[in-house]
């Protein structure tokens, strides 16, 4: 049977982390992972996230299953952290998932298995397991222009030329905020035409929202997502909580399914169900149940949103002084964009061979598509890496 096992494709990102550990290089800069770090280069745990912990050891008297979409607690918070209190929860089917990246698996698997005709779209580009997941469970994945690669901004003329050759039926996956990997965001105006041109093909909504609070604050980045939700009947949301709250290994995440009736949900619901118990029964709590603390105990919440803006300010100013450290070098304002962008990521526009060269030479490491990430620039390396990237020719 093992030899008949093909050679799995390397994951670029996991790859890239592999060359940069055996890197023995002391000046090696890791811009690759998707990780928060603050100003010493650490992934910290939040001091929320830490009170909240604390609160649940002293708590929690069993480690028994919980229900099969998880907790109904954490659907709730989760909920008004994503959707606010505009849209009926009664109309919501929830599920509790392995982080963001079990949501978006959930969402794509009941497309491919109730919807086989339905092509779900993604952005080009996207985050890569939105295809590859997409392939795996059997579900037809296409993508549609989104980023101009000579202005590094959104090439929205592009993005809704494609979309207008979507059919009725057909999913369209959008970034609620912070993309991944350009860094390049909708504006609240584009919003709008996106959400009629969706409207007016019979498509269906498809948010993976995993940065919310990274971008422009809680509320200002769940715009999209909740213009959406009040104008459609039928919606999917992957919400992830890795980032907003640093619990990367506690694999939190949720699907959000908006139904047009009680009967819609109750349908919806068990398919949920089902999905959860054919692929690992039940889902991980315990990250699930430090969210739920924290977003209902008044004190942590506001130290979890204090912290957050911490972080969010933080990346704004790495962004700053990295986009001028980049135009000082390039003798131009052509880096303005990365001031721009917003969350974790920014695409910087170089080519393959010039990251590469980066690597080699620098031990600077980054996606091949030249995708950094913006949380792993500490202050004391803007100007080191800003001179790199112009010596190589960007």
């Amino acid at each position: 049977m093992f030899d008949k096992l093909k050679e799995q494709p390397k994951d670029k990102i996991l790859h890239l982390s592999s060359l940069f550990r055996a890197d023995e290089r002391p000046t090696k800069i890791d811009l690759g992972v998707g990780v928060y770090k603050n100003a010493d280069g650490i992934t910290p745990i939040m001091r929320s996230v830490k009170a909240a912990e604390q609160t649940l050891w002293q708590a929690e008297n069993t480690k028994t299953y919980t229900s099969l979409p998880g907790q109904a607690d954490f659907h709730r918070v989760m909920h008004e952290l994503v959707l606010g209190d505009e849209i009926d929860p009664a109309r919501v089917a929830y599920c509790a998932t392995p982080g963001g990246t079990g949501a978006v698996h959930h969402i794509v698997e009941l497309i491919a298995q109730n919807s086989p005709d339905a092509t779900v779209w993604f952005s080009n580009p996207t985050w890569g397991n939105h295809l590859t997941i997409s392939k795996h469970v059997g579900a037809k994945p296409a993508q549609y222009r989104y980023f101009d690669d000579e202005t590094c901004t959104v090439d929205f003329e592009a993005m809704k030329g494609d979309l207008s050759k979507i059919k009725s039926g057909d999913v369209v996956c959008l970034h609620g905020c912070c993309h991944n990997p350009t860094g390049a965001n909708l504006t609240q105006a584009q919003w709008h035409e996106i959400s009629d041109l969706l409207s007016n093909k019979g498509a269906i909504p498809f948010i993976d929202i995993a940065y919310q609070g990274f971008g422009d604050g809680l509320v200002e980045d769940a715009f999209g997502t909740r213009l959406l939700a009040q104008n459609f009947e039928n919606m999917f949301i992957a919400a992830s909580c890795s980032k907003n709250f640093g619990i990367y290994r506690e694999r939190t995440g949720i699907v959000m399914a908006l139904c047009k009736h009680a009967e819609q949900k109750t349908l919806v619901q068990g398919n949920l169900n089902h999905l959860n118990r054919q692929n690992f029964s039940f889902p991980p709590d315990h990250g699930a149940s430090v969210v739920t603390l924290i977003l209902r105990d008044p004190e942590l919440k506001k130290m979890w949103e204090d912290e957050l803006s911490e972080m969010r300010v933080s990346m704004l100013d790495i962004r700053e002084k990295f986009a001028a450290a980049l135009n000082r070098e390039a003798g131009s304002n052509r880096f303005g964009f990365i001031a721009e962008h917003r969350g974790m990521f920014s695409r910087l526009g170089a080519t393959e061979e010039m990251v590469e060269k980066l690597r080699l030479n620098q031990g600077i490491y980054m996606i091949s598509d030249s995708r950094v990430n913006i949380a792993g620039i500490t202050e004391d390396k803007i100007d080191t890496i800003a001179k790199a990237c112009i010596d190589i020719g960007m």
